[in-house]
């Protein structure tokens, strides 16, 4: 079975916070996760979409697969939207993460400034 996304390609992917606690509320188990989200572009959205629900159809998971600086990662995928921009098609993925996979960097705004 096909179940991983696979980036080939580019950097790896940038995640985000989901903001509300909705998210978590999806997820079920003994461990502390957590959940985070991706944009990614696509060629066939709408057939990633597919293969997601063929996998979870047949209760099985489906991951996110990409290359860091640490090797290869895969992360397991709760939720997917397909969806055309100007730029082409897009790919947003829910992930569920161990808490201590993520850290996230605070952006405040511009560099030069200072108090």
């Amino acid at each position: 079975m096909n179940n991983k996304i696979s980036i080939v390609e580019g950097p790896p992917p940038t995640f985000e916070p989901v903001p509300g606690d909705w998210a978590s509320a999806l997820i079920n188990g003994t461990y502390a996760h957590g959940v985070v989200m991706t944009h990614l572009r696509t060629m066939n959205g709408t057939g990633l979409i597919e293969r997601c629900q063929q996998t979870w159809n047949q209760q099985d998971t489906m991951v996110l697969q990409y290359r860091n600086e640490y090797g290869e990662q895969e992360i397991p995928i709760i939720a997917a939207r397909a969806y055309d921009t100007d730029e082409g098609q897009k790919i947003t993925l829910w992930l569920r993460v161990h808490q201590e996979q993520v850290k996230f960097e605070v952006y405040y705004g511009d560099d030069d400034a200072q108090d």
